[in-house]
């Protein structure tokens, strides 16, 4: 009968499963209830038609489950994008995990140039989380969607968790519920599927996976970076700018008073310095457009949403107006200008160098040691 509420929970999102209201989080029709298997109205339309709706889950309730972890006896398996590190960094974790070890996995290592070297990427990852406060016990590199190094992952949680509980937390659209996917196809545990999607916010609540021994794995909401170009951009243009194939990087030769458009989404205006190649680590199609300083406002102006999209049209007109942030480069090694969610710029760092960066107002960008 419809109007009833049950003691179940979405077994792709976590939430409670309710029949009473299609506009409220956790709706089901009652004939669903009969499924082995029941998930919400939400998840279905995200599987089956790659639809998704936004959901109004705030800063506190994912504060709330974060809180939650630290009181616990468990392992803290931290996720992060490769790709996008900063913009995937869940912030604070250290002051949320309590004495608990943690595992720190780089997600989407598939995505990296062939001939980087990997445990160089380890290194790096392991540095970066200790700049910001964490040091994890140990750092994995996986690519859920490939399936690449997962019998490591599960063997470092194996040695690490030690008989407890396992919490898997990141940012929104790392990757978490694709790699427990990924752990649960590869272990005869199909029929527990979560639902994954490439928008943010999918996991609602926390999931219960039940582990051989009496204890668990739990899958987390992904907490949202509200700096991430991603959230400021329709569910299209997100496609578009979210790399799916192994980054080729585009480089071009820039002599001072030099822009480059990466789309309609970030200007690199090349303000003062001597000539030096500019590698460009954003999605393999994204278009990239070159021109003099001097005309970068004109061009900007008569081509935005046109020939510099993502996005395109209407959606152009929809961005938040650009900020300006600059950075004084010096020769002091290679470094990477990072757009949170975009993708970053490689410098060799052997001149010095000023560099302006436009982007939409609320998007992150930084200097850091080089990646690759």
């Amino acid at each position: 009968m419809e109007g009833q509420r049950v003691d179940v929970q979405c077994a792709g999102c976590g939430i409670q499963i309710q029949t009473e209201d299609k506009a409220k989080p956790g709706f089901t029709p009652s004939s669903a209830l009969e499924r082995e298997v029941v998930i919400c109205q939400r998840c279905f339309r995200i599987k089956h038609y790659n639809e998704v709706a936004p959901v109004a889950m705030g800063d506190d309730d994912f504060l709330r489950i974060l809180n939650s972890i630290g009181g616990t006896d468990s392992l803290v398996v931290m996720v992060v994008d490769i790709f996008d590190f900063q913009g995937s960094w869940l912030r604070g974790l250290h002051r949320f995990v309590g004495n608990n070890p943690v595992l720190l996995v780089g997600n989407k290592v598939d995505l990296l140039p062939k001939n980087i070297n990997l445990n160089r990427v380890k290194n790096w990852l392991q540095h970066e989380a200790k700049e910001r406060g964490l040091k994890p016990n140990d750092v994995v590199l996986v690519s859920a969607g490939k399936g690449t190094g997962i019998d490591e992952l599960l063997s470092r949680i194996g040695q690490l968790r030690r008989g407890k509980d396992v919490y898997i937390v990141g940012v929104t659209n790392v990757g978490k519920s694709t790699l427990i996917n990924r752990i649960l196809h590869d272990y005869g545990a199909a029929d527990m599927e979560i639902t994954t999607s490439p928008f943010p916010g999918t996991t609602l609540d926390k999931i219960e996976i039940p582990l051989e021994d009496g204890r668990s794995i739990f899958d987390t909401p992904g907490i949202i970076n509200r700096d991430q170009i991603g959230h400021m951009i329709s569910p299209d243009d997100l496609r578009k700018i979210t790399p799916k194939t192994r980054i080729n990087p585009t480089v071009f030769q820039l002599f001072d008073k030099q822009t480059l458009f990466l789309g309609g989404l970030a200007r690199i205006d090349y303000v003062q310095g001597e000539r030096q190649p500019l590698a460009c680590y954003v999605e393999n199609n994204l278009y990239i457009h070159r021109t003099k300083l001097e005309n970068a406002d004109e061009f900007f102006a008569k081509h935005h949403g046109e020939m510099l999209q993502p996005p395109g049209g209407e959606d152009a007109k929809k961005l938040t107006p650009f900020v300006r942030h600059q950075f004084r480069v010096e020769p002091t090694g290679s470094q990477d200008i990072v757009i949170s969610g975009l993708g970053w710029i490689a410098l060799q760092g052997k001149e010095r160098a000023i560099i302006d960066v436009h982007v939409p107002k609320g998007v992150s960008v930084g200097l850091r040691k080089a990646l690759v």
